[in-house]
């Protein structure tokens, strides 16, 4: 009798679980641990995912029980599950909820759709044990008060408290009221300006689903995971349709801006003077207002307030939304401390945030409600299917000791910079002729060269907007077949013909950048999306490269290694 083939998990007592990629029913198996667990390495053939306590509270608020960890383990699992390791996730997961936010009158104290009081919260804490837990507590000493066995609050600490509960442990289900914001009539269209049928996608209404829930405590709030590509912004604008209420945009840039007064002018019948563009460019407020974050924590010193945190108190908003919340600066926590009473989107590919603040990101913006795979889209045909390649070639002789004798960041820039990698981008824009591709990279004088080079147009960030959006109106129109950009491509940029990005450098392993710059390529065509990145080889960029590999094993995708020689 054939032995039954080797199932693809591998449990640990550390709470880490082995991938083995090779083994049949890995990609199953990575999609069913992806709700609870993080992806922590992934060389060629075992992925290392780690289970914290993080990722099981947001596990636990998407609805996830401790036996759904369990039976997933247990299906996928080569070996018998360590003893009392999914007791501890049991454990771990029914801390959430364990405190719950609600009004000062109590949990019956108006509904959801109604203002908030204008005195206290109080938190519910039946276990005598975590009552006395948190009374002791230094961190959050000075913003509760003992009251009817639990503890009162101010409405204006709503946030600092659940986050400094959350960093004890002890994730908070809020289910306070929300207010309803001032009333906007905002309807989706049937069709798109340019006549065609327009209609969100299966998962965008799930999606959206999960933040408005049943309108009642602890809805309204929450983070949404969607590939780049995929149509976060129809997400937002569902949401907008469903609540019909004021609401507050913040995005990444002034061309993200520009782009979601488009989507909304395309998709939906509010008219133009129903909404407003609040950046350096433009300060208007309007019943739907799209503000950059740049603008937001804009401040003349480093000691002054922020001037234009007053745009979160200049209409009745009802909803705010975080676009790239995985990007929120840390000086909009404060004020989103503030407006906890409002109803809360996050939209986002990746919850990694580079200062390591996704604890942030869950108190004070929401949970993670919603996420589905990047490879889940692909296999659907809502987004295309991505190659991608890391091709690894050598330092010119002449370079070897001057970045042998380098300090470290110097090290990383030469290998950036290597002059090689010009021959390497000319020779894939000749080999992918029917493709419209972007050149991507970091530092200003390699793309300056090779701007030249394949005689194509330079985006930085010092390219007026005007002149931007010329530039990408003709890559979208098929006038121009390359871009070479900076790192201004990373960040809500719409070019949906793209098929091709070739990343000449980057910043430092972001994973986070990762996801952006492959988003670039993702949405959905007939055709095959090619991401190729660039690497010096036996530099400190390859290991920078192994911790971007992360980030597309996390998705699902194979990344093949090519070696090339490049003549002297």
């Amino acid at each position: 009798m054939a032995d039954s083939p080797a199932k693809p998990l591998i449990v640990q007592g550390d709470k880490t679980i082995l991938l083995d990629v090779h083994a049949e029913g890995a990609e199953e198996a990575r999609a069913a641990i992806m709700p609870f667990a993080e992806l922590e390495k992934s060389p060629e053939h075992i992925h290392t995912y780690r289970i914290t306590p993080l990722s099981l509270w947001n596990a636990a608020s998407a609805g996830f029980s401790p036996s759904g960890v369990s039976e997933a383990l247990g299906r996928y699992s080569r070996y018998q599950i360590p003893s009392g390791i999914v007791e501890g996730f049991s454990d771990t997961m029914s801390r959430y909820g364990k405190i719950r936010m609600v009004s000062a009158g109590g949990a019956e104290a108006g509904d959801n759709g109604e203002p908030a009081p204008a005195g206290e919260l109080f938190l519910v804490i039946e276990d005598e044990r975590i009552r006395a837990e948190i009374e002791a507590a230094k961190p959050v000493e000075k913003l509760l008060r003992k009251k009817n066995g639990g503890f009162s609050l101010r409405l204006v600490d709503r946030g600092s408290v659940k986050r400094e509960l959350i960093r004890l442990g002890w994730p908070v289900r809020d289910e306070a009221p929300l207010v309803k914001g001032e009333d906007l009539d905002i309807r989706l269209r049937a069709a798109s300006l340019s006549g065609r049928p327009f209609a969100p996608r299966d998962y965008q209404l799930e999606a959206a689903r999960s933040i408005t829930g049943s309108g009642g405590p602890g809805t309204g709030y929450g983070v949404v995971v969607l590939p780049c590509g995929s149509g976060k912004t129809i997400v937002g604008m569902v949401i907008m349709s469903m609540l019909k209420t004021n609401t507050l945009v913040l995005t990444t840039n002034v061309a993200a801006v520009h782009q979601w007064i488009e989507e909304l002018l395309d998709k939906t019948e509010l008219a133009r003077d129903q909404i407003a563009e609040y950046s350096g460019d433009s300060k208007s407020i309007a019943p739907v207002t799209i503000a950059t974050y740049q603008i937001i924590t804009w401040r003349p010193d480093r000691g002054a307030d922020f001037p234009h945190f007053k745009i979160f108190r200049e209409r009745p908003w009802g909803l705010v939304i975080y676009d790239e919340v995985h990007l929120l600066p840390a000086p909009v926590f404060r004020v989103t401390a503030e407006l906890q009473a409002l109803r809360r989107l996050g939209l986002t590919a990746t919850l990694v945030r580079e200062d390591g603040a996704e604890d942030a990101v869950f108190s004070l913006v929401g949970p993670k409600r919603y996420d589905v795979p990047w490879k889940d889209l692909e296999g659907r045909g809502w987004i295309a299917e991505a190659i991608c390649t890391e091709i690894r070639l050598d330092l010119p002789e002449k370079l070897r000791i001057p970045y042998a004798v380098a300090p470290p960041r110097e090290k990383y820039r030469i290998a950036s910079e290597n002059p090689a990698k010009e021959d390497v981008v000319a020779q894939l824009v000749e080999n992918h002729g029917d493709d419209r591709i972007l050149v991507i990279g970091q530092y200003l004088a390699q793309l300056n060269v090779l701007a030249r080079l394949l005689g194509a147009p330079l985006i930085t960030g010092k390219t007026p907007n005007a002149e931007r959006e010329r530039i990408y109106g003709m890559f979208r129109r098929g006038d121009l077949r390359v871009i070479v950009v900076s790192r201004v491509a990373n960040f809500a940029l719409d070019l949906p013909d793209a098929s091709m990005a070739i990343q000449v450098s980057g910043t430092f392993g972001s994973r986070q950048e990762e996801a952006q710059r492959l988003g670039r390529i993702l949405r959905p065509k007939e055709r095959n999306a090619w991401f190729f990145t660039l690497v010096s080889r036996y530099t400190v960029e390859e290991d920078f490269a192994a911790n971007r590999q992360k980030f597309l094993a996390e998705q699902g995708y194979k990344y093949s290694i090519q070696h090339w020689t490049v003549r002297e």
